[in-house]
């Protein structure tokens, strides 16, 4: 368990991440939302700016509880349509590497959070000095199956040396956990991914595993805190500080 001093430390963290995303937000835009404890930040941020009338903006949510926050703060809302591309995406992460490869879905939206992600022109991760790892994996790697399914996936994944665990309802432990789209999220337990591309490809022919938590490419940037100031690290490059980061969508 964090201790509570560290706890705080990285909420500050999220907190500063997500101030410092708000300057990649344009007037006009349309937005995706992240979901979880440093989406959430963000959301609230953007939301004071909008009842100022600082932006005008549109945006979808990744989750119902981004969703339900958005409209609590008076952030517009667009449902997903044909044709419906976002300028921006700003979303969290469990785990990313240096090249940007992600693990996402601990809150269990990892589906929807995707859908996003491929809909947007630019995907910015914003996330506390722990998310960032040297290689994947430490993160178990989150699953959205579909419920007939569940046997085979788990045994298919099993072969693949995930060490599947179906998530239990954090609710009820009696009962599993399902996504807001209906299916079970399993966390496989890999402990480190070397290849998380050849990972992605077998997972993709697993039949029934509706979605993986590998996000592979995505992301264009990420907003990553580190001794009380924010850092932009992109493919590449060496991270530089936020306040000099010019490159806006």
């Amino acid at each position: 368990m964090i201790p509570t001093k560290d706890k705080e430390l990285l909420d500050q963290e999220k907190q500063l991440a997500a101030q410092a995303a708000l300057q990649w937000v344009r007037d006009g835009m349309l937005v995706g939302l992240g979901t979880g404890s440093t989406a959430a930040h963000f959301i609230r941020l953007l939301g004071e700016v909008v009842k100022a009338g600082k932006l005008r903006i549109q945006a979808t949510a990744t989750s119902v509880a981004s969703e339900t926050l958005a409209r609590q703060l008076g952030i517009p809302l667009v449902e997903p349509h044909r044709g419906l591309r976002f300028d921006l995406t700003v979303d969290g992460a469990d785990e990313l590497d240096p090249q940007l490869n992600l693990i996402k879905g601990g809150g269990g939206a990892l589906l929807r959070e995707k859908v996003l992600a491929t809909a947007s022109d630019y995907m910015l991760v914003i996330a506390d000095s722990s998310k960032a790892v040297a290689q994947l994996g430490q993160f178990p790697l989150p699953l959205e199956v579909v419920s007939f399914a569940l046997p085979w996936v788990l045994d298919a994944v099993a072969d693949l040396g995930g060490n599947p665990v179906v998530r239990m309802d954090k609710n009820d432990p009696n009962k599993y956990a399902h996504s807001d789209q209906g299916n079970l999220l399993v966390d496989c337990h890999f402990n480190h991914l070397p290849n998380p591309t050849e990972l992605a490809r077998q997972l993709e022919t697993i039949p029934g595993l509706v979605e993986h938590g590998l996000f592979l490419g995505l992301a264009r940037a990420a907003l990553v805190v580190r001794g009380g100031q924010a850092q932009v690290l992109r493919p590449g490059s060496a991270p530089q500080p936020a306040t000099d980061f010019t490159e806006l969508p």
